[in-house]
């Protein structure tokens, strides 16, 4: 799954500690979800979302493969 968490971050002059303190998570998570590592859980998904104001759709994708191999 792929996410823009590291430029939606960035606009708010946020570090992966001050998500995941946000969050309630640690900054490990923040930092595997961003690469690609960890795909977070649909209630953390949410949380995301209220954070940055937007929809989860917004912040996280479908890699291309993922998307192909459901069709």
């Amino acid at each position: 799954m792929k996410n823009k968490l590291r430029i939606l971050r960035a606009k708010k002059d946020w570090s992966q500690q001050d998500l995941a303190d946000r969050l309630h998570v640690s900054r490990q998570t923040i930092n595997a979800i961003e690469n690609g590592r960890y795909d977070p859980s649909l209630p953390l998904a949410f949380k995301f979302a209220r954070v940055f104001n937007l929809s989860i759709e917004q912040i996280f994708q479908p890699d291309v493969e993922e998307h192909a191999l459901s069709k």
